[in-house]
């Protein structure tokens, strides 16, 4: 069997340096917000290119806080809009109706799987405050066009980084591409620790000194709370881990590159399509999405030649129980990705031999 993401494997492939790491956190006597958190909130936000690094509980958490943030500030109220793809694991739309926003969707386009930036502006009204970019699968929405959308409208740009640790738009990496960015490191990221963490990027002072007291019970000062907070802290262990891993992030994403570029080159079956690419830099391959009209069955033909896959996602956000009211309505490109989309094996520790098992599978289909 070539598994979908062998979690053990990948973290073996760290020792000894993360039991090492774990032994210096448990011998410290200090498990939260300590020296662990403090150093990697210092060497991500330098990673990503910003001012501030704000750990906390995980990636829903730090998409709610920043949204919180802004409605401390005044920037934002109850009520106001926020555009994000109608395409996207739900946290993304989950934090915008968390602090009483209305999410407002817009399609993807099927090419990218990211936000048809081209259909954004017509989804503005006066209520719109903010555009929340979804860099999804591990690539980075094309900024320029949302860039020059935010600045005709006076909109934030809020960037959910959760599958796109370390992928590059024109030079400069996720996390530094808006005005607050939010990250995920759920064991399966490609920076991933060993449970949940999550982490808010910003270069406004104001707002990661707002986020950084809403993550902590609203609260600067102990005893003394400032805002109605919240607990959604990085614990110093996770903290530890990530350090070590962000040394290899980047030898990583490279690797999944190498894999992913082996899978476009070499699946040749008419009835699977590939992503396209416009710049190997700015995809990181958290997922490599293939479509195939007949995906179930090529699901199970997979699964007999002993290749596991999974699907991204199964059913789009309008389409839950949890948003009940949207139903009723129609996206039609969403629709067909949620319908076609199948993952295929990609890790950092994937070998160009299992990938040729890969390929082999889904070519005899």
């Amino acid at each position: 069997m070539i598994p979908f993401l062998p979690l053990k494997d990948i973290n073996d492939s760290f020792e000894p340096d993360l039991s090492r790491k774990i032994m210096e956190v448990l011998s410290s006597g200090w498990y939260l917000l300590g020296k662990e958190n403090e150093f990697f909130e210092k060497e991500f936000s330098s990673y990503c290119g910003t001012k501030h690094c704000i750990g906390v509980a995980n990636g829903l958490d730090a998409l709610i806080l920043i949204f919180k943030a802004y409605k401390e500030l005044g920037i934002m109220k109850n009520g106001d809009e926020v555009i994000v793809p109608s395409n996207t694991y739900i946290a993304s739309i989950l934090s915008i109706s968390a602090n009483n926003l209305v999410p407002v969707l817009v399609e993807p386009s099927l090419s990218s799987f990211l936000i048809d930036v081209d259909k954004i502006e017509e989804k503005i009204t006066p209520k719109t405050k903010a555009i929340l970019v979804v860099h999804l699968y591990g690539q980075v929405v094309d900024m320029n066009p949302v860039y020059a959308i935010a600045r005709t409208h006076n909109l934030k740009i809020i960037e959910d980084s959760a599958q796109a640790h370390g992928a590059v738009y024109q030079g400069k990496k996720t996390g530094n591409l808006g005005d607050a960015s939010a990250f995920s490191f759920y064991p399966g990221k490609n920076l991933g620790c060993l449970g949940d963490g999550g982490a808010v990027t910003a270069n406004d002072d104001e707002l990661a000194d707002s986020i950084r007291a809403l993550a902590n019970y609203g609260s600067h000062t102990k005893y003394v709370n400032k805002y109605k907070g919240m607990n959604s802290r990085l614990d110093e262990i996770q903290a530890g881990i990530l350090r070590v891993k962000l040394q290899h992030l980047d030898e990583h994403n490279q690797n999944r590159r190498i894999i992913a570029e082996y899978y476009r080159d070499n699946i040749k079956n008419s009835l699977v399509k590939v992503p396209n690419v416009i710049d190997e830099k700015q995809h990181v391959w958290h997922v490599f999405p293939s479509m195939c009209e007949k995906r179930d069955l090529l699901q199970e033909h997979l699964k007999s030649k002993g290749v596991q896959t999974l699907i991204h996602y199964p059913i789009p956000p309008h389409k839950q129980e949890a948003y009940s009211e949207w139903n009723n309505l129609s996206f039609p490109i969403s629709e067909l990705i949620h319908s076609q989309e199948l993952s295929l094996p990609i890790s950092p520790i994937l070998s160009l031999e299992d990938a040729g098992l890969v390929v082999n599978a889904v070519n005899t289909f």
